[in-house]
């Protein structure tokens, strides 16, 4: 094994107890870069302080706003106003996190000033195009690799200010639509996207906790830009599904568990777990349903059950996208085939996770797992042994690999230590089960 490799052995009882769920991932990006366009402190609490989120906040800092941290989870954002940004030093470094590039280029994009960008080595390998793309057609000039479509990447300053654009977008992405939208707040008039399926819309509510008028139908969005942005005096983020999820899965699939995960965000555009879960027979209850940083969230009450293979598509996955490895897990253990079509993104993300799902998954279940161009097929119920499996410095294919052998016979992971870019504490929490 590597020196960040990580043992995980088989459990020797059902998991129990409760699970205060770190902050929303999503939620945490935007309260930082919002935060940074108004011109008063806005008070952050449960903050997700991961390499992810302190990639934005740093690029923030960078671009002039003032960031203090009180706690690791807590932290005051002081902007300079809509139209208050400073030409950043040096290049702004995005690490990991594909939601920074992406927001952070419709929002500079407008900016009168001259931006680069770079990340880390899996960063320079993902697509930007599909937001380049838009952004150029409002009159942004963006440079990079590939014809502008990888890191590293520049932004100059437009001909005068973007024009509004209809645009309809060929895959339901937030982060696609994020970037318009923040590119619209700057622009000559009201900037619509419209999707294929709707996607998670953090962006939409916290732009109108911000005093942004929109327009919001079944699958479009319409922004009209403001003067300014009138910031709110705190932002609570509700914890994070996409964590949550591990959790959910552990209890349905292993024997004689029952947790309890707290405050967990239940927003709509985020909650397909919950139904592709339920549809295998999970044991799931959501109790004290409350209102969170302008967003749902609940207690989430996970017993084991006895699961059932299953199917679905293209048109949920925009709700449930980052939880298709761990969703993988659970149909291992479930009786029967789950049919899983329409995730070709997940060959554009961290890594290729659908071949990682099949080329790993496979060692610890010979034979469980099918590998389609856009998705997957799951053979429940194969016989699993220890084995030692490589997360390709992919912090969700290393927890779900973790749940899989936690629940199984036991696993070795190479480079695990990536979990430390959405869920530093995820192995403690393990452990303490």
């Amino acid at each position: 094994m590597t020196n960040d490799a990580k043992a995980i052995p088989a459990a020797t009882h059902g998991a129990s107890g409760e699970i205060a769920i770190p902050g929303d991932k999503s939620i945490s990006h935007r309260s930082v870069m919002f935060s940074a366009l108004g011109s008063t402190p806005v008070h952050i609490t449960n903050f997700l302080h991961a390499a992810d989120c302190m990639s934005t906040a740093d690029c923030m800092e960078a671009l002039g706003a003032k960031v203090v941290f009180q706690k690791e989870d807590e932290l005051t954002v002081t902007g300079n106003g809509l139209h208050g940004f400073r030409e950043p030093a040096s290049f702004l470094d995005a690490g990991n996190s594909g939601t920074t590039l992406r927001l952070l280029m419709g929002l500079l994009a407008p900016q009168p000033f001259f931006t680069a960008f770079t990340g880390d080595a899996s960063l320079h390998k993902r697509p930007m195009g599909r937001v380049a793309k838009p952004l150029r057609s409002m009159g942004a000039t963006i440079y990079g690799r590939e014809g502008g479509t990888k890191l590293p990447l520049a932004i100059v300053p437009a001909e005068g200010q973007l024009h509004a654009i209809s645009y309809d977008s060929p895959v339901a992405s937030a982060q696609v639509k994020s970037a318009i939208l923040l590119a619209g707040l700057y622009a000559d008039g009201v900037t619509t996207v419209t999707e294929p399926f709707r996607s998670r819309d953090h962006t939409e509510n916290m732009l109108k906790a911000f005093g942004v008028q929109l327009d919001i139908g079944e699958k479009s969005v319409s922004l009209h830009p403001p003067k300014e942005l009138t910031a709110p005096a705190s932002i609570e983020v509700p914890g994070d599904i996409s964590s949550a999820a591990y959790w959910i899965v552990l209890a349905s699939i292993l024997e004689g568990s029952d947790l309890l995960l707290q405050n967990v965000g239940i927003n709509p555009t985020r909650t397909g777990i919950l139904d592709v879960m339920k549809d295998m027979g999970a044991d799931i209850a959501v109790e004290n349903v409350r209102m969170s940083g302008g967003e749902a969230a609940a207690d989430l009450r996970v017993r084991v059950a006895k699961l059932q293979g299953t199917e679905f598509g293209a048109e949920i996955m925009p709700r449930l996208i980052d939880e298709i490895p761990v969703i993988a897990v659970a149909a291992m253990f479930a009786e029967g085939d789950t049919v899983i079509t329409g995730a070709g993104e997940l060959r554009v993300k961290e890594t290729d996770r659908l071949q990682a799902i099949y080329d790993q998954y496979n060692k610890v279940a010979p034979g469980s797992i099918e590998l389609l161009e856009d998705g997957l097929i799951i053979h429940g119920g194969r016989p699993r042994q220890d084995a030692t499996c490589f997360s390709y410095d992919d912090h969700r294919i290393a927890m779900s690999l973790a749940i899989l052998g936690h629940a199984g016979s036991g696993i070795h992971i190479e480079n695990a230590d990536c979990i430390a870019i959405s869920y530093p504490t995820f192995y403690d929490t393990l452990a303490g089960l």
